[in-house]
């Protein structure tokens, strides 16, 4: 997968001769020191990312973190001190004038927090604002307008006015007009913190049901860690204008680089941030036809297992126990029992997206959980115990495959 966005180096300074604190910064002074010193004020330092394409990119931090100014550098709305910004090949940090216009209209649109939507015109007319701006035609821009509106369930309001509309909606129209210029990179500036918590939720698993569909690269701005872990398929996390941690939601719960991130994630339900696959391991099945209690008895010895899943072909036919196969093996005084007099046929099943908080019933029944893939072909082992410490935080490693009018004219130099 290539990189769509790449930043490297990138540091913004505010104020006048920011030359003087860029070398106090790079020779290790602190933000406040050099703005005691200097008057001048570190938004970003030394930013460093890849965000490839399709990818879901976090950028999540308390305010004054420095997320806002690194989001609005990416589409040339405010222009770095120093360092590389390119989307493929372009550098927006130091394209001109006329190839940043380009860029914007070609391949960027914006998701604000507040709606910024024009209260006089029609929902259409505000979903096709973009489409007005590179001078599209009004039956194009129509037509466009209503596919967006469709992708985010609102064509059949198209003629109201945004005053007809919820917040939750209006928030969908501005969604609706970024994705009616079919940009290759939506910039999302926390779009759902104006929102009711209950809607919030809503729009977050619709951005991610939009997304499987449209795979747009999206870059999302949050303060809201919970939103992060939900959304991002890889999350960086600022402090003080500096990018503290890059990972996966997994990585950055198991294995938070500093003090700062382990307190983020300290109270993070891990249920909801780990799935079946981080935790699953090799199913080393035996076959139904073929294999005794007695090879199963073997096995589960050698692979220090209480349990082993049995396969009729390519098919689970159930899960066998230690403490079964090796009993009747005693009782029979012989180890060539079949499998399917000791066979339990009622077993737990997870596919490997499953949630581990959705896996706590199953895994108290003692037996492991068989992962399946589509087919419900038997792929990975889930041990009970495998879950139980990584909801309680005992494992630390993986091993894997978190103003309006303003923004108005923001929007216009967008688009």
């Amino acid at each position: 997968m290539t990189s769509k966005i790449s930043v490297k180096n990138v540091f913004k300074i505010f104020g006048e001769k920011p030359g003087r604190a860029l070398e106090m910064l790079k020779s290790g002074q602190s933000k406040n020191d050099i703005f005691e010193a200097t008057g001048q004020t570190i938004g970003v330092q030394n930013a460093a990312f890849d965000v490839k394409e399709g990818q879901i990119f976090v950028v999540m931090g308390l305010s004054g973190s420095g997320k806002s100014t690194l989001v609005r550098m990416l589409n040339g709305l405010i222009r770095p001190t120093s360092g590389e910004i390119l989307i493929d090949s372009d550098d927006v940090a130091s394209c001109s004038p006329a190839k940043l216009r380009e860029i914007r209209r070609q391949k960027i649109a914006m998701v604000f927090q507040h709606f910024a939507l024009f209260p006089h015109r029609t929902i259409a007319e505000n979903a096709a604002y973009g489409l007005k701006v590179k001078g599209v035609s009004s039956d194009e821009r129509r037509e466009q307008a209503l596919i967006a509106l469709e992708q985010v369930g609102l064509s059949a309001w198209a003629d109201s006015l945004p005053a007809d509309l919820s917040g939750g909606m209006q928030q969908r129209v501005g969604l609706a007009r970024a994705l009616a210029t079919d940009p290759q990179v939506l910039l999302m500036d926390e779009p759902f913190g104006a929102l009711d918590p209950l809607i919030r939720k809503e729009m977050q698993e619709e951005l991610l049901v939009l997304q499987r569909t449209l795979k747009k690269t999206i870059v999302f701005i949050t303060h809201d860690l919970n939103e992060a872990l939900m959304l991002g398929d890889r999350i960086a996390i600022m402090k003080d204008g500096e990018i503290v941690q890059v990972g996966s939601a997994q990585d950055i719960v198991s294995q938070p680089a500093n003090d700062y991130v382990a307190a983020f994630v300290a109270d993070i339900d891990r249920g909801r941030v780990f799935t079946a696959a981080t935790v699953a391991t090799d199913a080393l099945p035996m076959q139904l036809t073929g294999d005794t209690a007695g090879d199963a008895v073997k096995a589960m010895e050698e692979q220090n297992r209480s349990a082993v899943y049995v396969l009729d072909g390519e098919d689970i036919a159930g899960v066998v126990t230690y403490q079964q196969a090796a009993a009747a093996d005693r009782e029979s005084g012989t180890a060539d029992v079949p499998l399917a007099d000791v066979l339990i046929t009622d077993f737990p099943t997870a596919d490997r997206d499953t949630q581990l908080a959705d896996l706590y019933a199953p895994a108290s029944s003692g037996l492991p959980i068989a992962m399946t893939d589509a087919d419900n072909r038997l792929i990975g082992v889930i041990e009970p115990e495998a879950v139980f410490a990584q909801l309680s935080a005992d494992t630390v490693t993986l091993d894997t495959e978190p103003q309006a009018e303003d923004e108005k004219r923001e929007l216009a130099h967008t688009v």
